[in-house]
């Protein structure tokens, strides 16, 4: 499939450039109170070290909008406030200093109080985010409609752009979230033909592990799949971190967004493994992950077909009976000892790094390629060739083919 992303307007959220000539971006959202500047700050900075660009927090109270004025200058990344109900409170985290709005057209309906925000967020050149959600929509769009209808969604969303267009306010970007992940593909799909505005996808209300992740997953990556897609959030319920590290690794893994993290590889093992694959995966994965080795890491259970099945990995580890091949790029550089497997892995995970690939490939060991050569046919000698199918097929015809003798 060749991505082809959709042509969008462009806007700024502080230094984050979202719309279809900037990378897609990643958000989060904070859990403390934001009257609590230290705990909030504390938060956002560890959200921001693990993948996000942008962090929302609530401003739901005057301490809250009070708060935001030290929080907005000493935070990492751009910061926006997530308004419900109380139209000032957008008018006070404005005058706090935040980078950008986020308006529920569902609880902040009045067309005065919604142009009076958009006149005050023109004036401070700051985005609005009109956040449509399946869970808080307009009653009378719901009594219209009969449920979160895609079209309900997508009206609700086109009536709040027209209160910001009417004040000529055009710095926007919009969401039309639902918490049943094909209403949310089809509301995204719908608002995707109709505007040419930046993109905010999400599944409201998603969930905890490992039901709101896969949520979340399919419903986001069908869309940025089809180019439909300016910035993301994984809303799950669990710690906020883990929303900034999958919404990271997913544009990683669809290769919108430079590695920058671990993408440990492997095979799901078999009966064939000589070693417990499983154990050794996931000992590999969290040596790795405590160093954000930022490289794509193969754990494979077969010398004969993993150096070869994961070719494409930077580096990798295949292994044999009481051994291990070390491959990078599918060239095996050294045979280790069962043991050292996932210490041998980190420790030439930490030279790649350092040296690069090529370097790496040019201090492999002089003998490397000959003992895994032997590791492999020792194998085959003893469980056979698994490659070996034109025999195996031959003898099926010739089985099947054969006359009953009665």
């Amino acid at each position: 499939m060749i991505y082809s992303r959709r042509k969008t307007s462009q806007i700024q959220v502080g230094k984050v450039g979202i719309g279809s000539n900037f990378p897609i971006s990643v958000q989060s959202m904070t859990t403390t109170k934001t009257r609590d500047v230290e705990g909030t700050l504390a938060q956002i900075y560890e959200i921001a070290s693990n993948g996000a660009d942008i962090v929302r927090v609530t401003c739901n109270e005057v301490e809250a909008a009070e708060g935001l004025v030290e929080i907005t200058q000493r935070s990492p990344v751009p910061i926006i406030a997530d308004i419900h109900f109380q139209y000032k409170l957008a008018l006070a985290a404005i005058e706090a200093g935040v980078d950008g709005l986020r308006l529920n057209p569902g609880n902040i309906r009045k067309e005065s109080q919604i142009k009076e925000v958009a006149k005050a967020a023109l004036s401070a050149n700051i985005p609005i985010r009109i956040g449509v959600n399946g869970g808080s929509l307009d009653k009378d769009l719901l009594e219209k409609y009969g449920d979160a209808t895609p079209e309900a969604l997508v009206e609700s969303a086109m009536t709040e752009l027209k209160y910001l267009e009417d004040v000529d306010f055009f710095n926007i970007k919009i969401s039309v979230k639902h918490s049943n992940v094909p209403l949310m593909i089809q509301s995204y799909r719908l608002l995707a033909e109709k505007v040419e505005y930046p993109l905010h996808l999400g599944v409201t209300e998603a969930g905890p592990l490992p039901g709101g992740l896969i949520k979340s997953t399919a419903g986001i990556s069908t869309l940025l799949n089809e180019g439909i897609g300016d910035t993301i959030r994984y809303s799950l319920t669990a710690d906020p971190i883990e929303e900034a590290k999958s919404g990271r690794q997913l544009l990683e893994y669809l290769g919108l967004r430079e590695r920058n993290s671990l993408d440990l590889i492997a095979c799901p093992s078999c009966g064939r493994a000589e070693v417990d694959v499983i154990k050794v995966a996931e000992e590999a994965q969290e040596a790795l992950n405590k160093e954000d080795i930022p490289l794509q890491v193969a754990v494979m259970g077969c010398v004969v077909n993993g150096p070869g099945e994961a070719r494409s990995a930077d580096l990798g580890i295949a292994a044999g009976k009481n051994k291990g091949h070390l491959f990078i790029r599918g060239e095996v550089v050294r045979v280790v000892n069962e043991k050292d497997m996932v210490t041998s892995l980190l420790d030439e995970a930490r030279l790649i790094v350092e040296e690069g690939i090529e370097s790496r490939l040019a201090a492999a060991d002089d003998n490397a390629a000959e003992l895994a050569q032997k590791d492999v046919e020792d194998l085959l000698n003893s469980q056979g060739d698994i490659n070996s199918f034109t025999d195996r097929k031959k003898s099926v015809v010739e089985i099947t083919s054969k006359q009953d003798n009665d």
